[in-house]
Formats: structure tokens, sequence, C-alpha cells
């Protein structure tokens, strides 16, 4: 039970870090174009890595998730907004698990 402590305060300074130092070390306004452009996509980037693998895995099937998954991405393609994604990939998955291939 001890180590669960330390592995909380260990995990607890880490969280911490990440937060404080950027907000200590950077004084001044980032110039440079390539550190900009990065720190502009991780919130993107992080949101993508949360979601794709719960895309494939809350389906009773991986194939009705990827179905769903390639329909929202040709609709979003094509200009949809939000909630026309949406209600197509609930329908394509909806259709997948009804009449399974």
């Amino acid at each position: 039970m001890r180590n669960a402590y330390v592995y909380i305060l260990i995990m607890a300074g880490v969280s911490y870090a990440i937060r404080v130092l950027p907000l200590t070390l950077i004084r001044k306004q980032i110039k440079n174009r390539f550190i900009r452009s990065f720190l502009y996509y991780v919130p993107y980037v992080t949101l993508a890595v949360m979601t794709f693998p719960a895309i494939l895995h809350a389906t009773q099937s991986p194939l009705s998730g990827f179905l769903a998954l390639a329909a929202g991405i040709g609709a979003a393609w094509l200009g949809a907004d939000l909630f026309k994604v949406a209600v197509l990939c609930c329908s394509v998955v909806l259709i997948a698990e009804l009449f399974p291939l």
C-alpha cells in the first residue's frame, strides 16, 4: 500500500511540472514558426488519439465502427457539418449492426 502513495505522489509531481514549467520557463512570445505550429495542433492530435480507439471499439463489431469512421471521414471531406456527420455515423453503425456482413 505504501507504494501506491509513492506512485500517486510521482504522478502528481509530473502532472504539476507539465503545467508549471512552461509558465515559468517561457517568459516571452514564441517566435519560432515550427514550435508555434506544433503547439497549435497539440489539442487536435490529443483529441484524435483519445477518440479514434473509442470509435472502433464502442460497437459490437469493429467492422461497423470502421464503416462509420469511413462514412464520417467521407461526409466531413465533402463539407457536411458536425451534426450531419454524427447522424450519418450513427445510422451506419445501426445498419451494420442490424444487418451483419
